[in-house]
């Protein structure tokens, strides 16, 4: 897999999405390498543990769209959020089948908008699914995937206060 152009292609997306929406939001966005995959990450730093970098750390949850060399063989690209040890996140008494179970409920007036998605896994998958890419031009579809990220990011924030 040729990781820089593969960052490349990934930034250019990420360098696309509403820098206003995403700061009345407060959302980040990181682009990188993690486990031989390129990603497109948003995220809350409400989202994760106050002391912790939001990327790493222990307790998170975040919104990932990402590529390796399996994917590629497939001409296909993934997304999911993740929920990562939420028993842990400060100012919370979640437990996790159950925070995953709130959040679906809701995400299924959202599923349609989501080709390819699937909600049967365990608590630390919330959602997940992959679309077919061109493999030259597919910064399009991750700038959609991600601006169907921020027309649901409200489901987390709202999931969330049903456990404070």
């Amino acid at each position: 897999m040729d990781i820089e152009n593969y960052l490349n292609k990934f930034q250019k997306a990420a360098d696309q999405l509403n820098r206003k929406q995403l700061d009345k939001k407060q959302i980040e966005v990181a682009v990188g390498v993690v486990l031989n995959s390129v990603f497109l990450k948003l995220y809350k730093k409400a989202w994760t543990s106050t002391s912790q970098d939001p990327l790493t750390a222990t307790s998170r949850i975040f919104f990932s769209i990402w590529i390796n060399d399996s994917t590629i063989k497939e001409q296909k690209i993934y997304y999911n959020i993740h929920a990562l040890k939420l028993r842990q996140l400060k100012g919370y008494a979640i437990q996790s089948r159950k925070f995953a179970e709130t959040f679906r409920h809701s995400f299924k007036d959202f599923e349609y908008q989501w080709q390819n998605v699937s909600v049967n896994f365990g608590p630390l998958t919330l959602m997940e699914g992959w679309i077919k890419i061109d493999l030259e031009n597919f910064q399009d579809d991750i700038l959609k995937l991600a601006n169907n990220f921020l027309e649901i990011d409200h489901l987390i924030d709202n999931t969330l206060a049903k456990f404070k």
